[in-house]
């Protein structure tokens, strides 16, 4: 069938929409019709080269929408069902069958590779093979054949356009907190970026009942916005140093928790001397392979700190996001502040308001 898709042509250059043929359905598979599609930053960096999804390709993977035909072998869902769509993953390797498939050990295979197993490619144009199966879904069309692991069904009183979000950026935010690093009641956690993954940090933050959640941003209006979300207090980089800001919001005791959203070697090496004893250091922001960070371990060695690296905020998306739609509809988790909606036509426009920090979720309606 022929559908119509932005495609990433060439590295570093905008996004076209282009008429496609979309094939058959594969066993596995289902056939989405996509509502909405988050842009989230690693959309960006495919389409900058950073990381290795062969090009032309038509990417997104925070995908919403409706199925309309499932392969012989899908059992999760069914004709008519609304999904959210989320990272793909193996199901078959030892972390997938211990439940930890955000680390997979075929991961850029299956989210990364613009191919099927057998090598081919659900879209195309004139014959031509155009990279899909971005994340197991590439979202960024009107129709994607999405693997099954991809799939999260959702209620259908939920509004799509709302919920694609919850696919990568808000999941891997508050998956951080609430999955992986577990505050203590009363603690103190910092957030380096508040984005769509630093602010779904924040509320998650506020959920788990830390005391102090401190924003970091270098934008006066995301900070703004994060004190809204749940942040008792903020930081603007370009005003104050990291470290003596934090220390000075904690009266010297420093940082129980931090979580850096920006993969920026300056900012994750001040960080260190922002941690309180036992104190922890995550990353969850994507840096280009081979990025290094120095840090000082001298007089830090006392501080038995711990440095961590978290994909995907260590969840099983089928499990965690409707626990996160749930939180949302009690108000708890009030993500659809950050949204801004862009017609697929003006989809270029929405990764650059993103990377200016005018717009914290561009979201693309098909």
């Amino acid at each position: 069938m022929q559908i119509t898709a932005a495609v990433a042509r060439s590295t570093g250059n905008p996004l076209t929409i282009e008429t496609l043929e979309l094939d058959e359905l594969r066993p596995n598979e289902a056939r989405v019709r996509i509502v909405a599609s988050g842009v989230c930053h690693t959309d960006a960096i495919v389409r900058d080269g950073i990381y290795p999804t062969p090009l032309p390709a038509v990417l997104g993977h925070e995908g919403a929408g409706v199925v309309e035909a499932v392969g012989d072998a899908v059992t999760a869902v069914a004709v008519g069902d609304h999904v959210v769509l989320s990272a793909a993953y193996c199901g078959k390797c030892d972390r997938c069958r211990a439940g930890q498939m955000a680390y997979c050990e075929n991961l850029f295979a299956a989210d990364f590779g613009g191919r099927r197993p057998d090598g081919s490619t659900a879209f195309s144009s004139d014959s031509e093979p155009i990279s899909s199966h971005f994340f197991g879904q590439s979202s960024f069309a009107a129709f994607a054949n999405v693997v099954e692991e991809s799939l999260i069904k959702i209620d259908p009183d939920v509004p799509l356009e709302l919920m694609a979000p919850l696919g990568c950026g808000l999941q891997t935010g508050a998956g951080a907190i609430l999955n992986e690093l577990k505050p203590d009641l009363g603690s103190t956690l910092v957030v380096l970026g508040t984005g769509a993954v630093g602010s779904g940090a924040i509320m998650a933050g506020k959920i788990a009942g830390c005391a102090r959640v401190i924003a970091v941003d270098i934008h006066d209006s995301r900070l703004e916005m994060s004190k809204e979300l749940g942040a008792t207090d903020t930081i603007n980089t370009t005003r104050q140093k990291l470290a003596e800001a934090v220390n000075e919001i904690t009266s010297g005791r420093g940082a129980d928790y931090i979580v850096d959203t920006t993969a920026r070697p300056e900012l994750l090496e001040q960080a260190v001397d922002a941690l309180a004893i036992r104190g922890t250091l995550a990353l969850v922001g994507a840096a280009a392979p081979g990025t290094t960070a120095s840090f000082e371990i001298g007089a830090s060695l006392v501080k038995g700190w711990t440095f961590k690296t978290i994909i995907q905020g260590s969840s099983v998306p089928q499990i965690f996001i409707p626990r996160l739609i749930e939180l949302w509809q009690r108000g708890q988790f009030p993500f659809d502040r950050l949204i801004k909606h862009y017609p697929l036509a003006d989809i270029n426009q929405g990764f650059d308001d993103s990377k200016n920090g005018i717009t914290i979720k561009p979201v693309v309606l098909h």
